[in-house]
């Protein structure tokens, strides 16, 4: 069971959010071993919209824990991660066409929060692959994909992807 320690506000509006269940939640570790999460589902007090508590080692509409995706991006010949071909594609073409996004998005929360440390040199030509774009912003560090995925959520800024057209014929 995954549970948050505190009261989480509605990432729509701020408003308090009142649990009103749960949900399974399936996603696959490092080792390849299938791992079931009892998350909480939370109903926005305010506007009524339903939001899932997902720990920071999910990301949403993903289904490896974010270590393994981080893995294989920031070591996409020398990765462990037992997942086909298919799926790395599939890795490596969302978070390139993301990651201009992410790294706006990231700025835009770094200015709404009123941050001072906003990174200089943000749109410096020498930022040559995706990873290093977004690097500028959460550091090449462990558990930078995490860094990503939790200020966007929870600023409710994350772009839904569906998977069921993978080609651009449908």
């Amino acid at each position: 069971m995954v549970r948050g320690a505190g009261r989480i506000p509605s990432p729509c509006c701020g408003k308090s959010m009142s649990v009103i269940g749960t949900r399974d939640r399936k996603s696959r570790e490092r080792s390849g071993e299938a791992k079931v999460y009892n998350i909480r589902r939370l109903c926005c007090d305010q506007c009524g919209r339903i939001h899932h508590e997902l720990p920071d080692f999910l990301v949403p509409y993903k289904r490896y824990e974010s270590e393994c995706i981080e893995t294989v991006l920031s070591n996409p010949s020398t990765h462990d991660v037992p997942a086909d071909e298919s799926t790395l594609f599939r890795w490596f073409d969302w978070f390139n066409s993301f990651v201009d996004y992410w790294a706006n998005c990231l700025i835009s929360i770094l200015l709404r929060t009123k941050q001072d440390m906003i990174p200089l040199n943000l749109t410096s030509a020498n930022s040559k692959t995706a990873p290093q774009k977004i690097g500028r912003l959460v550091g090449n560090a462990p558990q930078w994909l995490e860094r990503i995925v939790r200020p966007i959520v929870n600023f409710n800024l994350w772009i839904h992807t569906r998977s069921a057209f993978l080609s651009e014929d449908s």
